[in-house]
């Protein structure tokens, strides 16, 4: 009723939404132009005074880009590939599937949603310190750093995602069982029906898990710090780019670090803009709000 009365609210609070959204995103951009002194001014200027490039400049100088790219895409080229497989494997089985214990299991999923990431990082931590024949450690993970030495440190505790097979398995609950069991009658096996029939019905949900796991571990900060405190050679560009402040002029550290900031957002804006599409069209379909 309040939607007829007045047609105008509903575009007021989704331009109102619109710009809390952008604004902060432009902010970070114009900055990233502005010179010595400028940023944090008052009265404060949204636009720099000239648009000076200095400071990407100083930030490529600063940080060893293609160190911390290399870095950042591995870990998540490998997290992101590792939780679409996962994640869509096990949705399946929880999904299609008929064994002893499958809603238990399903719970345990629901259970691991509920706790906050950071909780599990010094267990993590200790795991992969302890890991045994890496990093020095003997049979029993003794004697070295074990995998924290390694990138592979930085990819280890995303592999697999609660809420990816949540996702992956509410979607594929919806496919008619008939289309399957006419498949397995045929002479399909189980990975058969699954790569052949099912992935391809869930590509609108793929796209979206994929691009909410490469949003999450390219810019996951805390543990990839935690990791680099103990070789700096596996660092990742957010972390780079908060070391910033300690190697800039602090009259130019703002604008420094929003021109790092703005060098990491663009691979992300990029594979969104590619993909948007499939996302939108994945959201629709999985009922995410």
């Amino acid at each position: 009723m309040t939607r007829r009365r007045f047609p105008w609210l509903s575009y007021l609070l989704v331009v109102t939404g619109a710009v809390l959204t952008v604004v902060p995103f432009l902010d970070m951009v114009m900055t990233s132009f502005k010179g010595p002194g400028e940023a944090g001014t008052l009265p404060y200027r949204f636009l720099p005074k000239a648009f000076d490039l200095s400071n990407y400049r100083a930030a490529m100088e600063q940080l060893d880009l293609p160190v911390l790219f290399r870095n950042s895409v591995v870990a998540t080229a490998v997290i992101t590939g590792s939780v679409l497989l996962t994640s869509s494997l096990a949705g399946y089985a929880l999904a299609k599937l008929r064994f002893p214990g499958r809603d238990f299991v399903f719970r345990l999923v629901l259970a691991t949603m509920m706790f906050p990431p950071f909780l599990f990082f010094v267990p993590r931590f200790l795991i992969l310190v302890h890991w045994p024949l890496a990093g020095g450690n003997d049979l029993f993970g003794r004697g070295g750093a074990g995998l924290t030495v390694s990138i592979v440190a930085l990819a280890v505790p995303f592999l697999v995602n609660g809420f990816g097979i949540f996702l992956m398995r509410q979607f594929m609950v919806a496919i008619p069982d008939e289309v399957l069991e006419a498949a397995r009658i045929d002479g399909a096996g189980e990975f058969t029906v699954w790569w052949r029939i099912v992935v391809p019905q869930t590509t609108p949900v793929v796209v979206t898990l994929a691009l909410l796991t490469f949003v999450d571990a390219w810019n996951e900060y805390i543990w990839a710090l935690l990791v680099s405190t103990a070789n700096p050679g596996v660092m990742t560009l957010p972390v780079g780019i908060q070391l910033l402040q300690d190697h800039v002029d602090p009259a130019r550290t703002m604008p420094v670090v929003m021109a790092g900031l703005v060098l990491s957002v663009l691979p992300v804006l990029l594979l969104f803009l590619l993909l948007q599409k499939h996302y939108v069209r994945g959201v629709m379909l999985s009922g995410l709000k």
